[in-house]
């Protein structure tokens, strides 16, 4: 693996390339931060994506376009007399140590669950005290992502299930419910029924150490892995899947399932 001088000197060479690129590049001279904000999103699930393909390749690949964009909005920054690479560097680093005590201090920790209700009650104390629990979820984060950073926060100071298995009590109270709301037939409190019942499922996923959104995006993939292999069947004899009664699809689907079982084995 590459010296700490070799990390140095590609870190100060990317630095280089981008006061380049700004001086001579038009593409790259016009870009601001608001233009740059969807890509930079494009990006991070592009390496969300590597990540969940266990692709190592394409994960550091992916590492790097980030990279890319933070030294971007950092070089807009410096141009802008608010702040340039240092500070940003600088700010993280103050920020660690601060968050670390039982590294960088004398603060004893039992485990990592410690170590997490430490790191939110030190956030508490961060810009003089007015920071609230839940103030760092961003607002534009997808939403079954949000639900389990708010949870996970609230979990952090204390506002959690005694024991795990008490949530599936409440999932199924929220079950309960939809059915409920769905007999009446008002779809603005279906809708919000069924927004608690998901809130819980996330909840209950969470209680037992399973991140719902890797979750739910394997499930996905393995969806459309089946779905395709009732379209390519259809395909491969000439008609199409809408010529496919419901039947003849499940057959197909039971058969996709099975290919699976067995290339696991």
């Amino acid at each position: 693996m590459s010296s700490r001088e070799e990390k140095m000197e590609a870190f100060g060479r990317i630095l280089d390339i981008m006061d380049e690129l700004r001086e001579k590049c038009p593409w790259d001279r016009e870009q601001t931060m608001e233009s740059l904000r969807n890509l930079t999103i494009e990006e991070t699930y592009e390496l969300a994506d590597a990540i969940i393909d266990k692709d190592m390749d394409e994960i550091r690949t992916e590492l790097g376009d980030l990279l890319l964009h933070i030294v971007f909005y950092a070089k807009i920054g410096d141009e802008k007399g608010n702040f340039d690479i240092t500070d940003v560097i600088n700010t993280v680093n103050e920020k660690l140590v601060f968050r670390h005590p039982h590294v960088f201090g004398d603060r004893q920790v039992s485990g990592s669950g410690e170590v997490i209700s430490n790191w939110e009650e030190l956030k508490l104390k961060e810009k003089n005290g007015t920071k609230r629990v839940l103030s760092g979820v961003p607002v534009s984060l997808p939403a079954l992502i949000k639900a389990h950073r708010v949870q996970d926060k609230v979990r952090a100071v204390g506002f959690d299930w005694a024991h795990r298995d008490d949530v599936w009590k409440k999932v199924s109270e929220e079950i309960d419910e939809v059915r409920q709301e769905i007999d009446k037939g008002d779809p603005d409190r279906i809708e919000g029924e069924f927004g608690d019942l998901l809130f819980s499922i996330v909840n209950a996923a969470r209680l037992f150490d399973v991140e719902p959104e890797t979750a739910l995006e394997r499930t996905n993939g393995k969806f459309m892995k089946r779905f395709n292999h009732i379209e390519e069947h259809a395909r491969s004899a000439g008609r199409s899947i809408r010529e496919l009664s419901f039947e003849e699809m499940d057959q197909l689907w039971e058969e996709a399932k099975k290919e699976e079982q067995d290339d696991n084995r």
